[in-house]
């Protein structure tokens, strides 16, 4: 911990704050939250503006923002708060294009702050086992299913359906985000998009990868999925079946478990925020977000029944 806390704002107060970034900060000494901006939400204790823009002219000793304001918005208020010379963290994923984003790591440098893309299931507690096990054999394939229910996790959260929103990509890129840590370089070479005859986004996808020596690399999302939830990326090596299921929070090798832990990826979040900003780097990879870009425009849009009527 620093003498010196890091003084924080926060932006855009919806479920993802309430639910991971509050109480990660409420335990983390090294930072003081001094302020938030929404258009709905507030925190309490702490003053609250409408805007960044309000908070940044009101509270001119913020040195940092999180930003966590849906994608569509968000390369306006990082580059309001990057030209004010204030580090920034991107909540996932860092922006709606990638030409954003490419933008503002540009603007950050000429403006001497950090930039940090926040790929939270990169810190679940097993990725690193599992990218340590697959840097150890021979990987002969690989396939990455990632489904779960956007009426359990997004409730009522009508811009992840509009263009810019990502649909079911918005928890895919959770597990592009994990894959592009412990699997090869891979590339898309096919896509099934599916979009609800109602809605801008996709609802599924079904993508396929190879890598520059020809590993073939499946990927099946769905965001209907009822009952359990899954995200499980699994791998045939060498050395065995490895199943990291969980999110990245358990890993097994032919049946036998050989890392869990609980899940502690916010904390570990604003840990690593600390220590680029102390450090005076930035820390953008833009391989998960590339990616979605690439399904978008390879992928084949299959129309499908619609709901949410």
């Amino acid at each position: 911990m620093s003498s010196n806390p890091i003084k924080l704002g926060i932006v855009g107060v919806g479920k993802i704050v309430r639910d991971q970034h509050l109480p990660a900060l409420a335990k983390d000494q090294d930072y003081r939250l001094v302020a938030a901006a929404s258009r709905h939400g507030k925190v309490e204790d702490i003053p609250n503006f409408p805007t960044i823009e309000a908070m940044l002219d009101s509270v001119p000793e913020l040195e940092a923002v999180s930003l966590c304001m849906p994608p569509q918005f968000r390369y306006d208020a990082a580059r309001t708060a990057l030209v004010a010379k204030k580090h920034v963290f991107l909540e996932k994923p860092p922006g709606a294009t990638v030409s954003e984003v490419e933008d503002l790591k540009a603007l950050a440098a000429a403006n001497g702050v950090c930039l940090f893309a926040s790929w939270h299931s990169r810190y679940a507690p097993a990725v690193e086992a599992a990218r340590a096990f697959l840097g150890s054999t021979k990987i002969r394939s690989a396939a990455i299913i990632w489904k779960e229910d956007v009426r359990r996790w997004h409730p009522n959260q009508e811009w992840i359906w509009a263009p810019g929103g990502f649909g079911v990509f918005d928890p895919g890129i959770n597990a592009l985000s994990i894959a592009t840590h412990i699997l090869p370089p891979m590339f898309i070479s096919s896509a099934e998009l599916d979009f609800p005859e109602n809605r801008a986004s996709p609802v599924a996808a079904h993508v396929t990868f190879r890598t520059s020596d020809g590993l073939p690399v499946t990927m099946e999302l769905d965001w209907l999925q009822t009952g359990p939830q899954s995200w499980d990326i699994l791998a045939e090596t060498d050395r065995g079946k490895m199943v990291l299921s969980g999110g990245g929070s358990k890993l097994a090798v032919d049946g036998r478990v050989v890392h869990e832990e609980p899940e502690a990826e916010y904390p570990m979040l604003y840990r690593r925020f600390a220590e680029i900003v102390r450090a005076g780097t930035s820390e953008v990879d833009l391989a998960p977000l590339q990616h979605v870009a690439d399904a978008f425009m390879l992928g084949k849009r299959n129309v499908v029944q619609a709901f949410f009527d």
